[in-house]
Formats: C-alpha cells, structure tokens, sequence
C-alpha cells in the first residue's frame, strides 16, 4: 500500500502532523484510539470522514516510521 495517498502533512494543520488527507485526524490520534481498544468498525462509526484503506495507511505509515527509527533498551533505573 502506498500511504502517502492517504497520509500527509502540511505546516497549517496541527502543526504539520502527519494527518488522513481531507481530515484533522492525526496518525498518532488513531493510533491512540486503536490502543484503547477501539475497534475499526467504532472508529469508522464515529468518524465517517475515514475509509478502511485509511486506517490501513495509518499503520503502513507507522510501521515505515519505525523501521526508519532505532530504538535503545534503557536500564532500570537511568535518567
């Protein structure tokens, strides 16, 4: 899936977050909303403005950005 035909950002909307085209809904927002627990099909109810391929580049987009990311193991205790 290619997600930055649903993805993108633009410095006039939310401080140029990555967001679903045509829409203030921001991919850190979504992502949040599916970590609570919300199903595809509530967060499709409750935002009508989204489609299935949508949310599919939300994540495509997420996983993209942690493949690019590295990640380092802190130890217990370090400030």
């Amino acid at each position: 899936m290619n997600w930055r035909e649903y993805i993108h950002t633009d410095a006039a909307v939310l401080a140029g977050k990555p967001v679903v085209r045509g829409t203030r809904l921001s991919v850190d927002f979504l992502l949040g909303l599916l970590a609570e627990g919300w199903s595809e099909p509530q967060i499709l109810e409750n935002y009508p403005q989204l489609s299935h391929q949508a949310l599919q580049a939300v994540f495509a987009c997420a996983a993209e950005v942690m493949r690019d990311e590295a990640v380092y193991q802190l130890k217990s205790g370090a400030a």
